[in-house]
């Protein structure tokens, strides 16, 4: 029996139309959990020389991910089973105390988009959705709430500087995304993406030992392709990923996209603290790929001072 025509056809489109589309938000179960379980590795890269604890802090002010709880359960599943580091989960911004925040050495700032307003988390707390997210400070002034921001804000900043290690992770870079200082920090600030489509990712060096994971081939998912500014112009980072912008569907503010590097991915210092920034994934299910498990795991070991490996930019970036 010979196949119709129009059948064919209407395959065809289906074909043709379906990886833009994005895909399907599901909540965290004990399933998905158990996925990932399976797919991560059994074994960090590097042996830690202490025993490692990671904050991570997921509270958002403003757009909500849907892939937050999903990304909090990735990074908690990728410590437990590799034995790389414990982590501590919390919304509370006390958690950057000066007497609090001394007691990790990593922090994973997970999706933290805050209120387009001010771009600050803390002072979104304490100050402008007080009534939502910070009903307890209430008593205290205008004035003491956000000279308590500030404390806040230049606690984690020190904290850096000093020697900790910081993770930020897709919509994480939006947190105080007006501060010049947080973006010299995490090497640039988030500008805009354009629809959520397949994209393709290329490793900048195939030989580095956080990119080996993907064996030189590219990585190809569902995202939000991410675009940066402010310090980001300096490439002042080791890129580990790059986007394939001829593969990005066409976008009237992107006309100029293929002039400059796009990179979604690096590692740098700070004074005594290590970044790692990594944009993938808008969506939970790019978690389901080992390669990506294996560089996320090895990225928060660099942050924790137990991976080495090529850190300084690009000699073509300088």
């Amino acid at each position: 029996m010979k196949t119709p025509l129009t059948f064919i056809a209407c395959l065809l489109a289906l074909t043709v139309s379906a990886p833009a589309a994005g895909l399907k938000s599901f909540k965290l179960s004990p399933e998905w959990e158990q996925k990932i379980q399976q797919t991560a590795p059994d074994n960090a890269p590097a042996k830690p020389q202490a025993e490692r604890k990671v904050l991570v802090f997921s509270l958002t002010t403003g757009f909500q991910h849907w892939c937050i709880p999903h990304t909090s359960a990735m990074v908690k599943i990728l410590g437990e089973k590799s034995g790389a580091y414990t982590t501590v989960q919390s919304n509370d911004i006390e958690q950057f105390l000066p007497k609090n925040i001394s007691q990790y050495d990593s922090i994973v700032l997970n999706n933290n988009c805050p209120d387009r307003k001010n771009r600050d988390v803390f002072l979104d707390t304490l100050v402008n959705k007080v009534d939502q997210y910070g009903a307890k400070y209430k008593d205290l002034t205008l004035e003491e709430r956000k000279a308590f921001a500030l404390k806040l804000y230049t606690s984690l900043t020190t904290y850096i500087a000093e020697g900790g290690g910081l993770i930020v992770l897709h919509g994480g870079i939006t947190n105080f995304n007006n501060s010049d200082e947080f973006s010299e920090i995490v090497g640039g600030s988030f500008n805009f993406h354009p629809k959520q489509q397949t994209v393709t990712l290329k490793t900048v060096d195939h030989a580095h030992t956080l990119t080996k994971p993907f064996g030189g081939e590219p990585f190809v998912h569902v995202d939000e392709p991410y675009l940066f500014n402010r310090a980001y112009s300096k490439l002042n980072f080791r890129p580990l990923l790059e986007m394939d912008v001829a593969k990005l569907q066409p976008d009237k503010r992107t006309k100029d996209i293929d002039k400059i590097p796009r990179y979604v991915s690096w590692i740098k210092r700070h004074e005594q603290g290590r970044v790692f920034f990594c944009s993938p994934s808008h969506n939970a299910q790019s978690f389901e790929q080992p390669a990506l498990l294996q560089f996320i795991l090895g990225g928060i070991q660099y942050t924790l001072g137990d991976l080495d490996c090529p850190d300084s930019p690009l000699p073509s970036n300088n």
